[in-house]
């Protein structure tokens, strides 16, 4: 006896029609063959898409709700096309999918009887079924250059069937977690239904120098104690490879943050985010005589002596 569909998609047989697509969704995902090597996925598979298109037909639902796994014998008009014609005296026995087509002369419905197979029409077996192909997701490493850049790149992934190729349009300044969608990419459908969607999910690797929060980058920006000082202006790395200028205003201390406004990654129409500049005053391990004297110098004019203590 077949599995019971409402236990093949683990729903209540209360369960309404979102409930029963969020479970096939999940279940599709898992079982797919692309996705399970497991030798058993492929069947289970084909069992969670029979389910699936019964109970989300709600006039097939009924009948399966009314006559169980025998539902698809009973053609939607039975009662009205066979009427009395099919009592114990007109003859009438049930069809059978998967043989040759069953003519019947006795039924009422003239001298050449009924073809049963134009009778029951897509209610001969599940091989006719149309279930459109699950949707399949999968991540896209990408650095923070190729992030900002983006451009045309060829994706490799590994499924059960062997490695596959696509060409995907990365979009320029992609953040992390946004998904790409290649249509018709995803699972195979059923019969001639269309195969579902390919979602590629960004995922931005660790920097050694960037840091995205967004489309806005940080980057730890090292000065001197005399550019801090007396102010300067210095070189930013920026994720497009080129190199800004920022101004470091004199008296600035650890910590300040300097906002260089559109440097940040590009976003659609010009929406673009900025890069913050974080100073970090470090100190060289030697000095030599320049800046030494520099030192001296600074701190006779000022009332600050690193060398005092309190």
């Amino acid at each position: 006896m077949a599995r019971d569909f409402y236990e093949v998609l683990g729903v209540p047989r209360t369960a309404d029609r979102d409930e029963i697509q969020r479970a096939y969704r999940s279940l599709a995902r898992k079982y797919h063959p692309d996705i399970n090597k497991d030798p058993s996925a492929e069947e289970r598979f084909k069992e969670i898409n029979e389910a699936f298109s019964v109970l989300s037909d709600p006039e097939q639902r009924a009948r399966y709700d009314r006559f169980g796994e025998d539902f698809r014998k009973v053609p939607e008009d039975w009662e009205e096309r066979v009427g009395a014609g099919a009592g114990a005296g007109g003859g009438f026995r049930w069809a059978t999918g998967g043989g040759p087509r069953v003519r019947y002369g006795t039924t009422g419905f003239g001298e050449e009887g009924v073809d049963f197979e134009d009778l029951f029409g897509s209610f001969f077996g599940a091989g006719r079924m149309r279930v459109q192909g699950a949707d399949q997701e999968a991540e896209l490493p990408l650095t923070v250059e190729e992030a900002y850049r983006g451009g045309r790149r060829t994706v490799t992934l590994a499924g059960p069937s062997g490695q596959r190729r696509y060409e995907v349009d990365v979009p320029a300044g992609v953040t992390d977690g946004q998904r790409i969608r290649l249509a018709g990419q995803g699972g195979r459908g059923s019969g001639d239904a269309p195969a579902g969607d390919l979602y590629l999910r960004v995922r931005i690797q660790p920097h050694p120098v960037f840091r995205l929060e967004g489309r806005d980058v940080h980057v730890q920006l090292p000065i001197t104690p005399w550019e801090a000082a007396l102010g300067a202006t210095v070189p930013v790395p920026t994720p497009s490879g080129a190199t800004a200028k920022v101004t470091v205003p004199a008296g600035s201390s650890s910590g300040r943050r300097l906002r260089l406004r559109g440097e940040g990654m590009p976003g659609p129409r010009g929406t673009g985010g900025d890069l913050y500049a974080e100073l970090r005053i470090m100190v060289p391990p030697r000095l030599g005589d320049r800046e030494r004297a520099l030192f001296e110098e600074l701190a006779a004019v000022s009332s600050f002596d690193p060398r005092r203590t309190r």
